[in-house]
């Protein structure tokens, strides 16, 4: 039976559901509509991703998310203005889903468009991939090439380059599942939100216990997310770290300054993420990311 149009792609590895996409969620304009995955799972079905919840709303499971593009939030929620702070403004912008020109049970490719005030900025191949690596661990690829298709230059900002230290935020993005007890952040230099966040590395762990949910069978169960940047430009980039407030990663593609993408230009990133049952130590860390990434 064909697929229809909007129903969510199932994301599968040896034949276990391990995600879902979700390519024309109905959302408020405030929240900058765009497609996600939403859940993701380990191969054991704990959950390791959060939907809009109560702290952040505009938190969409994983996706490619920026705050300001030509002045337009693709992020959601409010915009951070300089020498005013968090601001609710009507800027908010749509990622539209336009297309599969291939989707299999492992993967897919995805055109989208980009638009905000009824004018297109950006057009987007994304390619999703999920690969298995071992009997307890998979690998979530995720590449979003975004290409300028306007006249005049177009320039990706954050809160860092609008004023407020710290929250380079936007680009690719995974909201992780609040529990009881906050996760551990390492990568194989440093540990610890302060130390890790705001600073580029090969790879990054994020390592939780999923407390089991009376509505959700095999949600609960100890969990690691490695990411890795898997292009230079990527590992140039620095990781965005929340721990304390909410469990959530991202890489920066504007943190000291904005990103220029000229007419007819792409920008490409390319994030691997491992997705494993158990907490992982360094050194498995460092053997799993390097193994998925090289797939």
């Amino acid at each position: 039976m064909a697929r229809t149009p909007d129903a969510p792609v199932v994301l599968r590895v040896a034949g276990r559901p391990v995600g879902q996409y979700v390519t024309r969620p109905e959302l408020p304009d405030r929240l900058s509509p765009r497609p996600f995955l939403h859940p993701v799972t380990t191969l054991a079905g704990t959950a390791v991703t959060e939907l809009s919840p109560a702290d952040h709303l505009h938190h969409l499971g994983v996706g490619v998310a920026v705050p300001d593009v030509e002045g337009h939030n693709f992020w959601g929620g409010r915009t951070y203005v300089r020498d005013r702070g968090p601001t609710e403004l009507d800027n908010h912008g749509v990622q539209r889903h336009t297309g599969f020109p291939l989707c299999d049970p492992d993967g897919f490719v995805e055109e989208l468009r980009w638009t905000a005030a009824g004018t297109e900025l950006l057009r987007e191949r994304r390619t999703v991939a999920a690969t298995g690596l071992t009997d307890t661990a998979w690998a979530l690829d995720l590449t979003f090439s975004l290409t300028n298709t306007t006249a005049a230059p177009v320039t990706i900002g954050s809160p860092a380059t609008n004023g407020r230290p710290g929250a380079a935020y936007g680009g690719f993005f995974w909201r992780a599942r609040k529990e009881d007890r906050t996760p551990d952040v390492f990568t194989a230099a440093a540990e610890g939100e302060a130390e890790t966040h705001g600073r580029p590395a090969d790879w990054l762990a994020l390592t939780g216990r999923g407390s089991p949910r009376p509505d959700e069978a095999g949600s609960g169960g100890e969990w690691t997310l490695v990411f890795a940047g898997a292009t230079d430009a990527t590992r140039r980039d620095p990781w965005f770290v929340r721990t304390a407030e909410y469990p959530g990663v991202g890489s920066s593609l504007a943190s000291a300054e904005r990103l220029v993408i000229a007419p007819g230009d792409t920008t490409v990133r390319r994030v691997v993420t491992v997705v494993a049952d158990g907490r992982l130590g360094r050194d498995e860390a460092a053997a799993l990311a390097r193994k998925a990434v090289a797939q």
